[in-house]
């Protein structure tokens, strides 16, 4: 079974998430095949069950927003010859809302592209999840295995350069995911005539990560021109992993964006610790358009991810830990603290949890997640919510 897509970005680029750093693997030059080769496939079959529990100082005893999900996802990839191909992924989602009895069914064409290879370049055209290695502002992230959005566009992936990935792209437009609100899933427009971006990934330096990603979007809101620059540096140096981000946008007419995030962590005989520091000014401009925001200040995809009017300034804290016992899975637990300028009380959020693959003997893996997360808002009220998650995902 495929592991990873053919001509995909995510095949040329580091993919992390939260600061983890792998390695850029250098495509090696081939010359189109003139026959084509057989078709690939990958797919996921996922059930997750979510308790949440909300409590307000208007509900004494709390509220329950319960949801549980099931979702199937299927891709395939085609070889057609002379250095082209097509691929396409199709997901289904079914999901209930136990408060109020709701059903939904729904499925999607999350991805349709075509590619096109030769020597140490990369094309592919089409409907698309981005990973976030290489742009941090605009990627795709998915729910029990269903992409959340998807971008419209051409991306070109070059490796001619030694320990380098450059990627230059276009984007015309984005689609939410069948996990999105209702009204919110179709075609939407980045701007007037789309963003562009230029990105490189380069490990010339032993244990060592750079990355730089640029944007500019015409006309992106009315006759304003949008631009934002990411980059970062990760290295481990005598055992000890350490990273340094800047985001920064600007909207014309408007005030600047950025943000500011660097970490330090060690692994040591299965344990692992790592200490995140953010800061987000007051700007008017957005550090996310991918649904899911590429800021390390981001938090338990509760809160820090972007600059925010009503908070104003944030200060974020963030300590993670965890320990993986060989051949059991692994237990973490993290605590998190937002510090707003604007909001009245600070932000607060934790869990804990236990993760599980299991590898089967054809190649695919059963990846397995209990976890228990807690968030407290910054507002007077201090409203808290509660919610345990309970998932397992088969992987093909």
């Amino acid at each position: 079974m495929k592991k990873s897509l053919l001509l995909s970005i995510a095949a040329s680029a580091v993919v992390f998430a939260g600061g983890d750093i792998a390695p850029v693997e250098p495509v090696q030059p081939v010359v189109p095949a003139a026959a084509p080769a057989a078709c690939d496939f990958w797919g996921s079959l996922a059930a997750r069950y979510d308790a949440k529990k909300i409590e307000t100082s208007a509900d004494e005893f709390g509220s329950y927003d319960d949801h549980a999900y099931i979702a199937a996802v299927l891709g395939a990839e085609k070889d057609l010859g002379y250095g082209f191909g097509v691929g396409a992924e199709l997901g289904a989602l079914l999901w209930t809302d136990f408060d109020h009895f709701k059903k939904h069914e729904e499925a999607e064409l999350s991805q349709l592209y075509l590619t096109y290879k030769y020597g140490n370049t990369a094309i592919k055209a089409g409907r698309m999840a981005l990973p976030k290695a290489v742009s941090p502002l605009a990627w795709s992230d998915r729910t029990a295995g269903v992409v959340d959005r998807a971008f419209n566009g051409v991306t070109v992936v070059n490796t001619d350069l030694a320990d380098t990935t450059l990627v230059g792209a276009w984007f015309d437009s984005y689609a939410d995911g069948i996990n999105a609100a209702a009204g919110a899933k179709n075609r939407a427009r980045i701007g007037d005539k789309g963003i562009f971006m230029l990105g490189a990934i380069n490990k010339s330096i032993a244990d060592t990560t750079l990355s730089f990603a640029g944007y500019y979007a015409p006309d992106f809101s009315g006759d304003k021109d949008f631009y934002s620059l990411w980059a970062a540096a990760e290295s481990s140096i005598n055992g000890v992993n350490v990273g340094l981000q800047g985001a920064y946008s600007k909207l014309e007419d408007a005030e600047k964006s950025f943000g500011v995030a660097g970490y330090v962590g060690t692994n040591y005989n299965g344990f692992d610790a790592k200490l995140t520091l953010a800061y987000l000014n007051d700007g008017d401009a957005t550090l996310n358009l991918g649904g899911t925001t590429g800021f390390w200040g981001g938090t338990y995809y509760l809160f820090g991810g972007n600059v925010s009017a009503t908070k104003g300034k944030q200060k974020i804290a963030r300590l993670d830990l965890g320990y993986t016992i060989d051949g059991y899975g692994r237990v973490y637990g993290g605590v998190a603290v937002d510090d707003a300028d604007n909001m009245p009380n600070k932000e607060y959020a934790a869990r804990v949890g236990y993760d599980f693959d299991y590898a089967l003997s054809n190649g695919s893996k059963i990846a397995t997640k209990i976890e228990y997360r807690y968030h407290q808002d910054g507002t007077a009220a201090e409203n808290k919510d509660h919610r345990i998650r309970v998932q397992g995902v088969y992987k093909f």
